[in-house]
């Protein structure tokens, strides 16, 4: 990456350049002067070359920033405070990192994980399979008990991750960002997960319920971006190459929806969140008749249900941890979508109500055009436990950055009251 780029790319390493201290302008994915300048500066105090390119090496050096942890070698004298104050954390971050170790014991020779000094999650920065696969290696790292795993690839071979945290019999899923240009979703829960677990590391609060009884009482699993090839088109960080030009192919048989900001699908055109078999001949037949006879920027059923390995493996994911209810998070409306068809699981009107008063979104029966085929709607219909699908937000998607605080206002009590009742 040189000046000119642009995308969440760049957005990632202004964002890595302004907790490094070198960027003081605004993060706004446009590798200009100020970027080249604070890049440069930075590759000086690392003392590697300084041509003001991000390359290899500088993302080395620029990757703790990111991911918000070094890992460090424990020297004679080293004690949990002295590492802290040298790398301006706390005591107890340092701690919290490091269960297995003796406080009083530090093992000469052995490597600590230091969580730096400040929020891993930021409000500010586009999503990417990049951005995302340092938060989760972030947040396994500074919450050990968060843990992390891949549970399947992508149509561009990216890995799909999930996070898990929690101990209990109940067993909640979370999912984001299925829809490419509802990448924000994907941010919102990687923020939930980081409060939710400095409230556990501390012992404190969250939404006024006491984190270590939810960790006890839940099993949380959270798949925070479900559609890392979409959103990587979307947000500008998907490489040049076939699959980049075949996705641009197929937009062009679409030129009524904007390119790239209006593409939810896949990278192969397939509308991830029409691909359950729950009605999926009812969403064929709905969609063809709207003309998404092909592979589309959305609404393109696919050749057959799971044909794409991010839905199959979300599917398989669900197969095997038979959780007791999900939330689905999406974009455009405002309201918690709880039924498929007439299909009424135990529990989920009254679940739903407590989801609305908690987010002040009200619940509602989805459009026949979106009635089909959907997660929630495969997940009721093979488990006949409660589902819902939280459109967040009004506007056009995708919905800008500056609506991330009121959006994660309304979403937190929500997921707090998903893991409580």
């Amino acid at each position: 990456m040189k000046r000119g780029s642009r995308g969440s790319e760049t957005a990632l390493l202004q964002l890595g350049l302004v907790r490094t201290g070198d960027l003081k302008g605004e993060i706004d994915g446009v590798f200009g002067p100020l970027t080249e300048n604070a890049l440069r500066a930075f590759q000086r105090r690392e003392g590697i070359a300084q041509d003001g390119i991000a390359g290899e090496e500088s993302w080395k050096r620029i990757a703790p920033f990111l991911c918000g942890y070094r890992v460090v070698r424990i020297r004679e004298g080293d004690t949990y405070f002295k590492i802290a104050e040298a790398f301006q954390t706390s005591r107890e971050a340092v701690e919290g990192a490091n269960p297995g170790y003796d406080a009083e014991n530090l093992p000469v020779g052995g490597e600590l994980v230091v969580p730096l000094g400040f929020e891993l999650v930021p409000d500010g920065v586009p999503m990417s399979s990049s951005f995302s696969a340092f938060l989760t290696a972030g947040l396994a790292a500074r919450y050990p008990f968060i843990e992390s795993k891949s549970v399947g690839k992508s149509g561009a071979g990216r890995p799909l991750m999930c996070l898990t945290v929690g101990e209990g019999g109940k067993k909640v899923h979370f999912g984001a960002a299925i829809h490419a240009n509802e990448w924000i979703t994907s941010l919102l829960l990687f923020r939930f997960l980081e409060e939710y677990g400095r409230a556990i590391l501390a012992d404190d609060r969250i939404e006024g319920i006491p984190a270590r009884s939810l960790f006890r009482d839940t099993r949380l699993t959270v798949t925070p971006l479900e559609n890392p090839d979409g959103c990587d088109l979307v947000t500008g960080a998907f490489p040049p190459g076939t699959l980049l030009n075949g996705a641009r192919r197929i937009a062009s048989a679409y030129p009524s929806i904007a390119f790239p900001a209006g593409w939810k699908a896949d990278i192969h055109g397939v509308d991830l969140n029409l691909q359950f078999p729950a009605g999926w001949e009812d969403a064929r037949r709905i969609k063809f008749a709207a003309g998404f006879r092909t592979p589309a920027p959305r609404d393109y059923v696919g050749r057959a249900p799971l044909a794409a390995p991010e839905a199959e493996a979300l599917a398989g994911l669900t197969e095997k941890e038979a959780f007791d209810r999900i939330l689905s998070f999406h974009t455009q409306g405002g309201v918690i979508y709880w039924r498929y068809g007439n299909r009424d699981p135990e529990g989920a009107r009254e679940l739903g109500e407590k989801l609305s008063a908690a987010s002040g979104y009200p619940l509602a029966e989805p459009p026949l055009a979106s009635s089909y085929a959907g997660y929630k709607d495969w997940f009721i219909d093979r488990f006949a436990k409660p589902g819902y699908t939280f459109e967040a937000g009004n506007g056009t998607n995708p919905l800008p950055l500056a609506a991330f605080p009121d959006l994660y206002a309304r979403i937190k009590p929500a997921l707090v009251t998903a893991l409580t009742e």
